[in-house]
């Protein structure tokens, strides 16, 4: 390094990226030549970063300290620019509450409820700070929970059979959102299949469902055995309050079916959510009759024991006189 006395150069800070830094001392009235940031090398070598030449008045007396004290402050501005620069394979970092890892879930994603009862869901979402969190639904909503990542909203009084809840939240600008379905049901009180009845070559077979909600995704199944004999769907009813169902199936009798047990199946297929109810099971006998024979039957026996009757009395009023006459 060239300059008009003798110039010592000591090493300063260590920097980022191989570099080295350096300060000077210089005699007054001398020249200073800066030669910093060089790589693998003195400054003697290497290419400089950055190369400065600094002329120093003579004119006034100026303290060796304040040159020391400016080459420190020149060096920490380069290690301050050496850290903010980014390398190559550098990338900015991601601002904090973007969108970058923003996710939204609410659970349970699907619910099922009694008619009238009430429902927690919790919508959660990886936002760090979100600007609104809400959920948009036609049920009626209650109390309102809140946690670090979480907010818990409570549905009262759940009565539509099945109603769909979407939980949104805007974070860093944009808005996501999340979506669950609440359903609600019924299972019948009982299920009840009545003795087959046998009249003109065929059994009437008639199965009660009773109280149950909603009626519109009940599937009514009669079985024979192992098999299927009949099954049938009531979307077409759409009232929303429970409701009794009653089903008749008339069944053509066969040789093969006799002494068989006969069940009655309820099936609710609520989407998610299958709900199956069973009666106990009826036998095809072969002397089963129909109400109007049993009454026809009553009648006919009442009938002939009075004709027995009177034909006793008849004899017995006939008797007496016949033995006085002996």
């Amino acid at each position: 390094m060239g300059a008009e006395g003798s110039t010592g150069l000591t090493p300063g800070f260590g920097a980022e990226r191989g570099g080295t830094c350096f300060r000077a001392a210089v005699p007054l009235g001398g020249r200073l030549s800066l030669s910093g940031w060089s790589r693998g090398g003195g400054a003697a070598r290497g290419s400089p970063y950055l190369r400065s030449q600094l002329r120093l008045p003579g004119a006034g007396p100026l303290s060796p300290g304040l040159f020391a004290m400016g080459s420190l402050l020149l060096c920490s501005l380069l290690l301050l620019l050496a850290v903010l620069t980014p390398g190559p394979g550098d990338s900015p970092p991601t601002p904090s509450g973007t969108s970058a890892a923003f996710w939204v879930r609410l659970s349970p994603e699907a619910v099922a409820v009694p008619p009238g009862d009430s429902v927690w869901l919790n919508c959660s979402s990886s936002c760090p700070l979100p600007a609104s969190s809400s959920l948009h639904t036609q049920l009626r909503q209650g109390r309102t929970l809140r946690g670090p990542g979480w907010v818990a909203y409570q549905l009262l009084d759940v009565r539509a059979w099945s109603s769909d809840v979407r939980c949104l939240v805007t974070c860093g600008g944009e808005t996501r959102e999340a979506k669950a379905r609440v359903t609600a049901y019924k299972p019948p009180n009982s299920v009840i299949l009545e003795p087959p009845v046998f009249q003109g070559g065929e059994y009437t077979l008639r199965c009660h469902v009773t109280h149950v909600f909603p009626v519109g995704f009940l599937v009514v199944t009669l079985r024979l055995g192992g098999r299927v004999i009949y099954s049938e769907s009531l979307e077409r009813f759409t009232r929303r309050d429970l409701a009794n169902v009653t089903l008749t199936y008339a069944m053509r009798s066969r040789p093969g079916d006799l002494w068989q047990p006969v069940t009655c199946h309820a099936r609710l297929n609520l989407d998610r959510l299958m709900v199956r109810s069973t009666s106990a099971p009826e036998t095809l006998g072969a002397f089963a009759v129909s109400p109007t024979s049993k009454a026809l039957a009553s009648t006919s026996i009442a009938a002939l024991v009075g004709i027995l009757l009177a034909l006793g009395a008849t004899y017995l009023w006939k008797y007496p006189a016949m033995g006085s006459r002996v």
